[in-house]
């Protein structure tokens, strides 16, 4: 027998479907990890401004996103979405094996993702309904 050939095979349990979906996963992660990461109050100010940005702040940002961008394989092998790596060796980590630790991981990932999400909606409804009663007045 042959190994597979990269590409041919998905590493999902659901196939195609599940391969699409852990695309679409960490498209979300790195999406979210951007506009978190420029969203924080210690880096709003390295936002870039049109046709006025400094060569320093351009190499800021671009260290940053090279950060960022390393560390989305290792984020995306810990909450368990993916086995890809691009071409490191993130599987010997030994803390990637202590179950404990990668659960907690998760929980609290999930955790704050949930909060993130509640609170968004929560106060965009909030503010929907004291707009609609009138008590914005």
């Amino acid at each position: 027998l042959q190994d597979a050939s990269l590409g041919q095979v998905s590493f999902s349990i659901f196939g195609s479907f599940g391969a699409a979906l852990q695309v679409v996963l960490i498209f979300y992660l790195m999406l979210s990890s951007v506009v978190g990461f420029y969203s924080s109050p210690l880096f709003t100010r390295l936002l870039p401004e049109r046709q006025d940005t400094p060569l320093t702040k351009i190499i800021g940002n671009c260290v940053s996103l090279l950060v960022l961008s390393s560390a989305l394989p290792v984020f995306s092998r810990t909450l368990g979405i993916t086995r890809f790596d691009l071409l490191g060796d993130f599987g010997r980590f030994n803390w990637l094996g202590n179950f404990y630790i990668v659960f907690l991981y998760n929980m609290g990932f999930a955790g704050l993702t949930t909060l993130c999400l509640v609170k968004r909606v929560s106060w965009a409804v909030q503010a929907e309904l004291i707009r609609a009663f009138g008590e914005d007045r």
